[in-house]
């Protein structure tokens, strides 16, 4: 499993074509395992770490009758830093091609602090969308049915809350989108007027049929499609209709980077087919991790029953072993533990950033839709207004065709200026996307590569411990290295006493006779007394009778 891995990441490294430079990578220090002491293992952060100053925090959970939500406090709290200060600090502590906190920059000292809900942060997420259509917008965290008001998964979402939103404000499209500020600073009162204007806007824009900016879908939908499909008046049935009909055509406007879109997207395909395979490895490996640390219990359980069955030295070396299994048992889960938040964890995310660019290149498709559908509607209206022009008594018609062709035409170059921005934002986050992202796998892969080979050390060290505990209380008997004999201690002593005892005091030997009874080889047992002397008969032999073969009548 771990060559898979490998070589899906050697794969995902050749074709991200990464500059990754080797500072600022190492494994952050993990519950009772200490990290090893080198230069890379200095401090690793990610890039949105920098933006320590904005935080959610305080989970509340709020019942309303049937409507139950739960509210986050968002904190942000720019230092007083001078700007040029704090661009100083971030190229000597960054790398070379880390990006500049621009919105601490613009934004010193301007402290704020406001309570939010889960549908804020949506409400934040697809206006960025549709304000900075493009750029590719952080993932949010995603909606849960159930359990969802546990200490567990309120905590989860309150972090991937506060990650979302950091890199959000270190986003360099998106730090001075207009909904950031109103999310961040605006009141309880002013938040939620600007969201029923902003859904007012909406709603108008989709009912104008010449509004350039509102032929674009919501980003709620994720990008399946290149319009929306639920119009909810006559003339967003009619502008919906228009873009289905232009998109089933295929007859798009196109543009000199055609081929270089059809490239990236093709490269992100083929790069989110190999993170799925590298995720679910990852998966796996934490799986067997935590297989693992629940076979050492198992392991450490028998050797403990095994010991208490045994009794003096014995058991209780049975039961150390067992010990140590536990001990074993406790690091193995937590390793697993560290590997899903140091490995799949980031895969996950790093998934979902991948699906953030597809949407940022559906928004791009989205833009060159409307400007195709409204181009047809200006070549269509162009020969109705030839038509009409020259058939006698339609000059009223013919001049309500001009005019809604003027509104068309401005509607068009709107939407032309759109397309071409959204592009140029595209191929800008493409390009960031390729250097950030493989800072931040070679990140993630080193940390895993340094939690394994602590992992190994702490239980090197522990097997090694053992030993010695082991083979205590026992020595070898006959000198040799290849003598596999071990006696017991105080046999030891009684064996040297023996030895060094006077000649005078020696014990008699044992007659001839009753060592051929006993043989060599025969194992002693401590706990088996021995057979007293008297019980052997003298007379043995002579009890048994053998029939003379010279008997008579014996020869057959």
């Amino acid at each position: 499993m771990n060559n898979i891995i490998s070589a899906s990441l050697t794969k995902i490294a050749t074709t991200m074509e990464p500059s990754i430079s080797t500072t600022n990578s190492a494994a952050a220090p993990g519950p009772a395992m200490a990290v090893p002491s080198s230069a890379a293992a200095a401090a690793a952060r990610y890039p949105e770490d920098a933006v320590d100053y904005v935080t959610v925090s305080d989970p509340v959970i709020h019942a309303d009758g049937m409507n139950k939500f739960t509210s986050y406090r968002v904190d942000c709290r720019p230092p007083l830093n001078d700007p040029a200060a704090a661009a100083s600090n971030n190229n000597n502590n960054n790398t070379a091609n880390a990006v500049t906190d621009v919105f601490l920059q613009n934004n010193p000292g301007q402290y704020s602090s406001v309570l939010r809900r889960y549908s804020d942060f949506l409400w934040l997420y697809e206006r960025l969308h549709k304000e900075k259509a493009g750029a590719i917008i952080p993932p949010l965290p995603e909606k849960q049915a159930v359990s969802r008001f546990s200490p567990e998964f309120v905590e989860d979402r309150r972090r991937a809350l506060e990650r979302f939103l950091r890199r959000v404000i270190f986003h360099p499209e998106l730090w001075a989108a207009d909904c950031l500020l109103t999310f961040l600073r605006a009141d309880d009162v002013s938040f939620q007027h600007a969201k029923n204007v902003t859904r007012s806007e909406d709603a108008n824009s989709n009912s104008n049929h010449g509004g350039g900016g509102g032929l674009d879908m919501s980003a709620s939908l994720g990008g399946a499609g290149a319009f929306n499909l639920a119009p909810k008046n006559k003339a967003g049935i009619k502008k919906w209709f228009s873009e289905a009909k232009t998109t089933f055509s295929g007859d798009l406007v196109t543009s000199p980077d055609d081929d270089l879109f059809d490239e990236i997207e093709r490269y992100i395909e083929a790069l989110s087919v190999q993170m799925k395979r590298v995720s679910n490895q990852a998966s796996g490996l934490v799986r067997k991790s935590k297989e693992i640390a629940n076979g050492l219990f198992e392991f450490g359980l028998a050797f403990h029953q095994l010991g208490q069955s045994e009794g003096m030295d014995l058991g209780s070396k049975l039961q150390l072993m067992g010990g140590t299994a536990d001990t074993l048992s406790s690091m193995a889960a937590q390793q697993a533990d560290l590997e899903y938040k140091r490995l799949e964890e980031p895969f996950k995310d790093y998934i979902k950033i991948i699906h953030a660019v597809k949407l940022a290149l559906n928004r791009r498709h989205d833009k060159r839709v409307s400007y195709t559908a409204l181009r047809h509607e200006i070549q269509t209206r162009e020969v109705n207004l030839h038509r009409l022009r020259m058939t006698p008594g339609s000059e009223a018609k013919a001049y309500s065709t001009e005019m809604s062709m003027q509104r068309y035409q401005a509607a068009a170059n709107v939407a032309q200026e759109e397309y071409a921005e959204c592009s140029q934002r595209v191929l800008r986050e493409v390009d960031r996307f390729k250097r950030e992202k493989a800072e931040e796998m070679k990140l993630v892969v080193l940390k895993f590569i340094l939690l394994e080979i602590e992992v190994n050390r702490s239980m090197e060290r522990v097997w090694a411990d053992l030993v010695p505990r082991l083979e205590e209380g026992s020595v070898y008997v006959g000198g040799g290295e290849d003598s596999g004999q071990r006696q017991h201690p105080q046999q030891q002593q009684q064996q040297s006493a023996v030895v060094n005892m006077p000649p005078s005091h020696l014990p008699p030997p044992v007659p001839s006779s009753s060592a051929a009874m006993l043989p060599s080889s025969q194992p002693m047992y401590s706990n088996v007394p021995a057979a007293p002397m008297s019980a052997v008969d003298p007379m043995m032999d002579s009890s048994i009778q053998y029939r003379d073969n010279n008997l008579p009548g014996m020869g057959l």
